[in-house]
């Protein structure tokens, strides 16, 4: 009787590796080729983005068991603080001569204060609001959406100098967001969550979201760790403001209103709370649905309004319950059925 094959750890990660390479090289020689164009080059972008916006809110929503409903705040002090780093930098200047690479560090240091801001956003809210739970927990966290938007719109100057133009809205954003930075945000992001989640500190936050009351019975922190993974949430949406902005190249506060946040709720809902790649699988979708729908542009929206209700209905856990996608089990699976089979043979 033969053993049954387990992949290490570190196979595991070369494994998982080289297929997102491949995945690269794949896209990359498509968008070359001229097979991928410029507007659908930018449907990717924007898919990346809302990938990461999904998951991070996953890790609120679906690893914590919490139902906050102001990602877009943190998602625009993200894009604002990122955008006006940018727009101080000689970023505009580097990408008009056409020497991208050289912005890549100015790049690194955008996103880094991008997620800086949005943390110290999310410690502010989140020490007091996660001390309430269900409905209480959404409004405060609504309310503090909804502030943010009514600041950058109505405060434009701070002790004489222009910082966000307030309703005029922030323009000349270095475009800076291109594909393979995307990519490699969106790689980077779902890393960060992934580890998180399988260190002990992530088993600590499952563990306060079956019962918060059991957890705190057995020594955990429920405090620290729900707000730990309230600001790692809130970061990783900056980051993807910051993207944003560099994409779009230029913000307005009516963008981060409340309905940007039910959008990124209803990803992660459709894909399934507590399901990582469920929630990728859903910003995939419901990103990608409205433009492939686009022919029919009487009813797309009907279509695409029908298709979420439908799936509510048949399908109320989400496309992809509490299941997570893995190559390494999926690997153990092939090969190891194809072991059973030989020695079944025998």
């Amino acid at each position: 009787m033969k053993k049954n094959i387990s992949i290490p750890t570190p196979a595991s990660y070369l494994i998982n590796t080289g297929i997102l390479l491949l995945v690269w090289v794949v896209f990359t020689a498509l968008i070359a080729g001229g097979v991928i164009t410029n507007y659908w080059r930018g449907i990717l972008i924007t898919i990346g983005i809302n990938v990461i916006l999904a998951t991070s809110l996953n890790l609120s929503c679906g690893y914590l068991g919490q139902l906050p409903l102001g990602h877009a705040g943190f998602m625009a002090v993200g894009a604002y603080a990122g955008a006006i780093f940018m727009k101080a930098t000689p970023a505009a200047a580097l990408l008009r001569s056409g020497n991208g690479a050289a912005v890549i560090p100015f790049f690194i240091v955008a996103v880094i204060i991008s997620a800086v801001v949005a943390g110290l956003f999310g410690i502010i809210i989140g020490i007091p609001a996660l001390r309430l739970k269900g409905d209480y927990l959404a409004i405060i966290t609504l309310g503090f959406g909804e502030i943010i938007r009514v600041v950058l719109t109505n405060i434009d100057s701070v002790l004489g100098f222009k910082f966000t133009y307030g309703a005029a809205g922030l323009a000349r954003i270095p475009k800076f967001t291109s594909f393979n930075l995307t990519y490699v945000m969106v790689i980077l992001c779902i890393f960060i969550i992934h580890t998180f989640m399988k260190s002990r500190h992530g088993r600590a936050v499952l563990s306060i979201r079956e019962n918060e009351i059991a957890a705190e019975s057995v020594g955990i922190n429920t405090t620290f760790y729900k707000t730990s993974a309230f600001v790692l949430s809130a970061m990783l949406a900056g980051v993807a403001g910051c993207l944003y902005a560099g994409y779009i190249g230029s913000l307005y506060p009516s963008t981060f209103k409340f309905m940007k946040s039910i959008e990124i709720l209803v990803m992660v809902v459709l894909g399934g709370m507590g399901s990582m790649f469920g929630s990728i699988l859903a910003a995939i979708v419901l990103t990608a649905l409205p433009e492939l729908l686009r022919a029919f542009s009487d009813y797309r929206m009907v279509v695409y309004s029908l298709a979420l209700v439908l799936m509510m209905i048949f399908r109320p856990e989400g496309l992809m319950g509490n299941f997570d996608f893995s190559m390494r089990r999926l690997f153990e699976r092939v090969f190891n059925g194809k072991e059973k089979e030989e020695s079944e043979n025998e």
